[in-house]
């Protein structure tokens, strides 16, 4: 039996969850990610001053299906009060709410949220505050460990995090400065699990069903967060599964990948039509391929078709190869 974790009121059924990504996580990755095991998903990270202000492409992000449920909404800014009134605002829109104190953009970072926030944990005490008042739903943090290498603030924002209320912190082990360069420290997530008792989430570096289990085993974190490693790879949740089960994961063969590209194109033109499916499907496409003979000329071939029905047939003919 797979182990579960609770997060608040919230039992997931595993302990694989999908990291919300801006301009990746949206809900056809999503529900591409669920159709192979994931637990919990987040929205891309959704800002709180468009969502105050009624900005429709804001409350857009939200968006999803009975299928992607239960759903992580993750919200960014740096306002307590502003936190707190979007936390009300989208409550019924998912069963989690997440706080960013990690995204290292300069755009995010430069408006005082995202990592910005761990030079400051008096404002992480009152950002956590506000938003446990406004909300019963689950709350998280998403931090790192620190604004620069070496200035490692990450236990005592997660001990913030815990007395004012959250239910589980997930750690990324870089700083800020290293945005994803290096290797992320995942002894630093065994760190946090043992100063907490709420759970702890590990992310960075998760790239196949292996890194998942090295991970859980080598920090005895309670659930991992996995991001890039998803990317074109919706399989590694159920190579994952498979591992944590005792049995032998099963990588995606080329017909599988073809399925899965086609599923993809078509969950991109039934939600967002097919321009922005063919445009989207160009940066998917490219992880879809990765390490396959002929990759880098299907990627440069899928970057100049202009119609959703060529494409298919691009990837017919790449796929089946």
């Amino acid at each position: 039996m797979h182990k579960t974790v609770t997060i608040g009121s919230l039992t997931l059924r595993n302990r694989l969850l999908l990291a919300p990504m801006a301009g990746i996580t949206n809900l056809a990755m999503r529900l591409m990610a669920r159709e192979q095991g994931v637990a919990l998903t987040f929205t891309e990270m959704v800002s709180v001053n468009g969502l105050t202000r009624e900005g429709q492409k804001s409350f857009d992000l939200l968006r999803s299906t009975p299928e992607d449920r239960p759903l992580g909404l993750q919200l960014f800014g740096d306002d307590p009060q502003t936190l707190a009134d979007a936390a009300k605002l989208v409550e019924g829109y998912g069963e989690l709410i997440d706080i960013n104190m990690g995204c290292p953009v300069r755009k995010v970072v430069g408006t005082g949220a995202g990592s910005a926030l761990l030079k400051d944990p008096q404002r992480v005490a009152a950002i956590v505050r506000s938003v446990r008042r406004a909300t019963p739903l689950p709350l998280t943090v998403k931090i790192r460990t620190g604004w620069t290498c070496g200035d490692d603030v990450f236990l005592e924002i997660g001990r913030i995090a815990q007395e004012e209320g959250c239910d589980a912190v997930t750690l990324h082990p870089r700083s800020r400065a290293q945005m994803f360069d290096g290797k992320a420290d995942w002894s630093k997530i065994g760190e946090l699990k043992a100063a907490l008792t709420i759970p702890v989430i590990g992310s960075g570096d998760l790239f196949s069903a292996a890194d998942v289990v090295a991970m859980m085993a080598q920090s005895g974190c309670d659930a991992v967060m996995v991001a890039r490693g998803a990317m074109g790879n919706p399989w590694i949740f159920r190579e994952a599964l498979a591992l944590l089960e005792g049995g032998e994961p099963h990588p995606p063969t080329r017909v599988e990948r073809l399925a899965a590209a086609r599923r993809h194109l078509d969950l991109f033109c039934e939600l967002e039509g097919d321009r922005t499916a063919l445009m989207e499907m160009r940066k998917h496409l490219s992880w879809y391929s990765k390490g396959l003979p002929g990759a880098a000329q299907f990627r440069a071939a899928v970057n100049r078709i202009e119609q959703a029905a060529h494409l298919t047939e691009v990837m017919e003919s790449f796929f089946n190869a």
